[in-house]
């Protein structure tokens, strides 16, 4: 942002003087100029008409010749349809280019309020392992962290499992119905997918007994609230609240088969926790909150016994808080976890990092905790909703056992990946373990940066052959470019040649100064990418980067280049072009290799 400052600075300067009005910097629109015209960057100029009194252009003519007198960095400036597109000189962009790149990429950032930010993701259910969906909300949220911790934020990253309620029960029925004492020791499977098994086995003795009831004359929705399977799992929640010993041991062994799964998954994936609630802990949290809000009179009960709250006044509707038999629903927690983390934390920011069919949920949580209760904290809650992800097969359902694992998927990538680089046979200089390295990397990198790429809001089809194409947006495209540079690097220094001196060139050629304008973006767009919580933001700057350095890469001499302050000036960009781009992945939890 250092020449956009600059131009903001002296147009303000410019406005008064010639039109007697004076302007704050922050209304003054300029912007990277768009590439079918001439220049670097472009002033909005329609916004001064009102003060000059004269068309856009001529009021751009007057404003452009008067930077240029005021400017040394300005070389010249042209005036398209009352738009002010403004080319620095040379010497600007290298004096520039000196500067950087000695310093951290992102080493001027202001320091923001460091209030912590709380990031909750992941959330996970104990009744089954991680599957696409959560593969997307788990890298969704560390990406999200890593942005933050970027622009120099506080970050607090939590997680909540799920560990109690009518699903876990489930998984819990079937075990002791059908178990037979299995564990994940003598059954050889991961911990978290010996539970799901028995939620799918749940699922398929629920249906039977369904099916058994409608052969009776019951209807289906009758049958449904009348299956035994479903009955003993309400009691068993009941008893599970009243803390009957028989019930807590089996939640407990089986709860901690899952999280030992869950840990394995996690550690693939690159993800960590700041800390970690559990539900079974803060459940009660929220029926204080409840408690509070009936003596506030903001809640109320029902005739049938439960606790309500109306939100018709909100545009909502009527809202369950509590069930009629005393057990806890999701706000419930929700209410009582939040209100733990604000004393806890005092932070500016609670995101939660949830899928968009929870949208409802988090309308009512933040219209309770703010207007209904009054909590000053309560507006500081942000709910960052993200699509679905979809297969060509059509979506998941975790009940019958058709979703995608995030262990199998992995596994998947990482497979793809090394049948990808052994059929380009450039694998022969690798030692085993350096190829198992390379292939995990390129595997997991690419699911990834596949799933990255995408707005968050959008839903999403997950292809893994597409994910890993050598040649399209992908992370294995970005990764290879990474590696060539580093191979470039390594030539230059095997021919002893010296980049570590500062270069004083008269001009700069037009492919150095695209590659210069696209690296000057990158800490605008870590600044926009965490205001807007979108790590796509990320994923398709480098890709544009990457894009910028390869045509530059093909159609320019390097180590060869005759001109010795060229050629070390060539080297330098592409070390420092190498630095971004392991940066920018960095934030997207995603490694890139040095040799490929």
């Amino acid at each position: 942002m250092i020449f956009e400052n600059q131009i903001k600075e002296v147009i303000c300067s410019i406005v008064a003087a010639l039109y007697s009005c004076n302007l704050e910097t922050d209304s003054i629109q300029v912007q990277k100029t768009k590439k079918d015209f001439k220049g670097d960057f472009t002033v909005v100029i329609f916004p001064f008409v009102r003060y000059s009194k004269k068309s856009p252009d001529a009021t751009a003519e007057e404003i452009g010749q008067n930077m240029v007198n005021n400017l040394s960095f300005i070389k010249e400036y042209n005036v398209i349809k009352g738009f002010l597109n403004i080319m620095l000189n040379d010497k600007s962009w290298i004096d520039y280019f000196n500067d950087i790149r000695l310093k951290q990429p992102l080493s001027d950032l202001e320091i923001p309020d460091q209030s912590p930010v709380i990031v909750e993701f992941s959330s996970p259910n104990t009744n089954k392992p991680l599957h696409l969906g959560h593969v997307r909300n788990n890298l969704l949220g560390n990406s999200v962290c890593n942005i933050l911790e970027a622009n120099k934020y506080k970050v607090v990253r939590v997680n909540l499992v799920n560990d109690r309620g009518i699903h876990i029960c489930k998984s819990m029925l079937a075990w002791i119905k059908s178990g037979k004492g299995e564990t994940p020791e003598s059954s050889g499977m991961k911990g978290d997918k010996l539970v799901g098994k028995y939620y799918v086995e749940f699922d398929r003795l629920y249906k039977q007994e369904i099916n058994d009831l409608v052969s009776k004359g019951l209807s289906e929705e009758q049958a449904e609230k009348q299956a035994p399977a479903l009955i003993e799992a309400q009691q068993m929640l009941q008893q599970w609240e009243e803390g009957d010993p028989y019930i807590r041991n089996i939640w407990t062994k089986m709860n901690d088969w899952v999280y030992q799964g869950f840990d394995e998954t996690y550690k693939r994936l690159g993800i960590r926790f700041d800390k970690t609630y559990y539900e079974s802990n803060t459940y009660l949290l929220g029926k204080k909150i409840l408690d509070e809000g009936l003596n506030k009179k903001v809640f109320y009960k029902h005739d049938d016994g439960s606790v309500r709250v109306s939100l018709e006044d909100e545009g909502l509707d009527e809202k369950i808080l509590l069930r009629s038999n005393g057990t806890s629903v999701y706000i419930t927690q929700d209410l009582g976890t939040a209100s733990l983390r604000a004393n806890e934390f005092q932070p500016q920011k609670m995101i939660y990092i949830v899928g968009n069919e929870q949208n409802y949920h988090f309308d009512v949580l933040k219209l309770i905790l703010d207007r209904k209760l009054g909590y000053t904290w309560g507006k500081n809650i942000y709910h960052l909703s993200y699509g679905m992800v979809e297969l060509p097969s059509g979506k998941m359902k975790s009940r019958e056992g058709t979703v995608v694992d995030a262990d199998d998927l992995i596994e998947s990538m990482i497979l793809i990946a090394q049948e990808n680089t052994e059929r380009l046979g450039k694998t022969s200089h690798f030692s085993p373990t350096q190829l198992k390295h390379l292939f995990t990397m390129t595997g997991i990198g690419a699911l990834k940066y596949f799933i990255l790429k995408v707005d968050p809001k959008k839903n999403m089809l997950f292809n893994p052959e597409e994910s890993i194409d050598m040649n399209g947006n992908t992370a294995p495209f970005i990764q290879y470019t990474h590696a060539r540079i580093c191979s470039l690097l390594r030539k230059a220094e095997a021919e002893n040649i010296n980049i570590n001196t500062s270069v004083r060139l008269s001009e700069i050629p037009e492919q150095e100064k695209e590659l210069l304008r696209v690296l000057y973006e990158y800490p605008s767009t870590v600044i926009q990418a965490g205001k807007e919580l979108n790590p796509a933001l990320i994923a398709n700057y480098t890709y544009e980067l990457v894009k910028t350095y390869n045509h530059f890469y093909q159609e320019t001499p390097i180590v060869r280049e005759e001109n010795k302050e060229l050629r070390v000036f060539r080297l330098q960009i592409s070390l420092y072009t190498a630095t971004i781009i392991k940066e920018a992945m960095k934030l997207l939890g995603i490694d890139v290799p040095e040799q490929m």
